[in-house]
């Protein structure tokens, strides 16, 4: 009942807004210059035809031509479209990315309420429709860029992993890497957290499980029957097996620094030990990951490069202070970074480990200046291309003065310290690396300043940063609506025009 309901809800702002969009802005608008043409040859069945001008592989446009077979049938019949290629307009290419919100929607109700089987039903709902209100995913549910399918896909594949279904986890994570180059990292990552549950699922730690409704401490225990006991006030559910419940319970759950069982290096021996130990059955269960990683890095040996087309813009940069606007972003986004209890929590954590949190938190200023210093890279497009907020945030804050961007290196550290914090009281210390080096590969070796490209590495984090209280979820969702208002209203209604290009243009993200 609850993905349904997931679904109904989204699609009531998907199908009218979609509506208005391609009423105001009926024709093809920035990167859909080149999106929707392309799309539109291979509705065509001209599958030889390639602009050099995209960067990503053709996953999308093959998506599109199943959406568009789909509809075909029907807008023939009632004499809407005469041919195949008739029904491959902007708007239908458009359209596509809705389904795929409300699809996008659905799977992350199925991963929240895998990963925590205890959530309550309703909270879960709640839950999966304030991501899908997420602004940058939002935004770009209306237009026909390949971000809404490159989240898809991720969830999926890791939907399908979670559920143990290995193989179809992998051809998923083709998809995945042939919508979008770099998600190759996040099938390595999703991957990896499955050795992270495959190996340390079977100790025994002792778990606070935090919930609006109870409060209780146990000791995981596998029990004979598939079921996992946490207390009579608990919701039972039956997995697939007892090792998956152990797995996702100890996954899910608040594992505070102070009460696990074995330190940092600990859990990098007990892995290496528990993988030599089960060497053939870990192999034959990751070896289509394998496979896909060995085929990609063919491919880049042979394109020569990650992208596709111009290389040259897009060539890969030191770029190291993009992790700190992500980390800075993701914390205005996720409010509870910024509350005073998070704030409260973080000072008493240095406060307790004086000596060893203070070089910490020197090691992390210090690195922050490097990267400020020496890796801000200020990509041509950035600079020149004024119908994007981060050339206005580029000009007005980060270089209001010279001093401004190393003003913002405590913020940048304290976003950090706040996700880390936070998914630490949920996460092994591990996992929260592991998340880190995977949204640092991501991200580092881009040169231009793109918000969308902190969506993946943002729906993981709060995936498993376990914000469930309806204030927080409330005060969240109406900080997405009111961005959303805002950017769409100026995106539609603020239109304005070069003097050296002729065209309408229109503030995007």
């Amino acid at each position: 009942m609850g993905r349904i309901a997931v679904a109904a809800i989204v699609s009531l702002w998907v199908v009218p807004i979609s509506i208005l969009v391609n009423q105001i802005v009926p024709e093809p608008y920035m990167d859909e210059i080149f999106h929707v043409p392309q799309a539109q040859q291979y509705c065509k069945g001209n599958f030889r035809s390639w602009d050099p001008m995209i960067t990503t592989p053709p996953g999308l446009y093959y998506l599109s031509l199943a959406h568009v077979a789909y509809l075909f049938p029907g807008m023939s019949f009632i004499k809407a479209a005469t041919s195949f290629s008739e029904v491959c307009s902007a708007s239908i290419l458009r359209s596509f990315n809705g389904v795929l919100a409300i699809l996008c929607s659905v799977l992350v109700y199925e991963i929240i309420t895998h990963l925590r089987p205890a959530l309550d039903e309703r909270k879960a709902t709640f839950y999966a429709v304030v991501l899908a209100l997420y602004p940058l995913h939002w935004f770009f549910t209306f237009i026909y860029y390949t971000d809404v399918a490159s989240l898809g896909a991720v969830l999926a594949m890791y939907l399908a992993c979670l559920k143990k279904k290995y193989w179809f986890s992998a051809l998923l994570g083709v998809f995945t890497v042939v919508i979008r180059q770099t998600n190759i990292v996040w099938m390595l990552f999703v991957c990896c957290c499955e050795v992270l549950n495959i190996t340390l699922g079977g100790q025994r730690d002792k778990i606070d499980v935090d919930d609006t409704d109870f409060s209780i401490r146990k000791n995981v225990e596998l029990t004979p029957a598939n079921r996992i006991t946490l207390g009579s006030n608990l919701r039972k559910r039956k997995l697939r097996s007892s090792v998956d419940n152990g797995i996702h319970l100890m996954s899910t759950r608040s594992v505070s620094s102070e009460k696990l069982t074995s330190g940092f290096l600990d859990e990098i021996k007990a892995i290496f030990l528990r993988l030599w130990q089960m060497k053939l059955e870990a192999l034959v269960s990751f070896s289509p990951f394998i496979l896909v990683l060995a085929a990609f890095i063919a491919f880049v040996r042979w394109n020569g490069s990650v992208v596709l087309g111009a290389k040259e813009a897009h060539a890969v940069s030191p770029h190291f202070t993009q992790i700190m606007y992500f980390g800075l972003f993701s914390a205005l986004m996720a409010p509870m970074h910024c509350s005073l209890s998070q704030a409260v929590d973080l000072f008493r954590s240095v406060w307790r480990n004086k000596f060893l949190t203070l070089f910490q938190l020197s090691l992390a200023l210090g690195s922050g200046f490097i990267s400020v210093h020496f890796f801000s890279i200020a990509h041509p497009y950035l600079l020149a291309d004024n119908r994007h907020y981060p050339f206005y945030l580029w000009r007005k804050v980060i270089k209001a003065h010279w001093s401004m961007k190393y003003l913002l290196i405590p913020l940048y550290v304290y976003s950090w310290l706040s996700i880390i914090t936070r998914l630490g009281k949920f996460q092994r210390k591990i996992w929260v690396l592991a998340f880190f080096l995977a949204t640092a590969a991501v991200l580092v070796p881009a040169p231009l300043i793109e918000f969308r490209y902190y969506t993946i590495p943002f729906f993981f984090l709060m995936l498993h940063s376990h914000t469930d209280d309806y204030r927080s979820l409330l005060f969240t969702g109406f900080l997405y609506i009111t961005i959303n208002v805002l950017t769409m209203m100026m995106f539609l209604y603020r239109p304005f025009h070069w003097s050296h290009e002729p065209g309408t243009q229109r503030f995007i993200w």
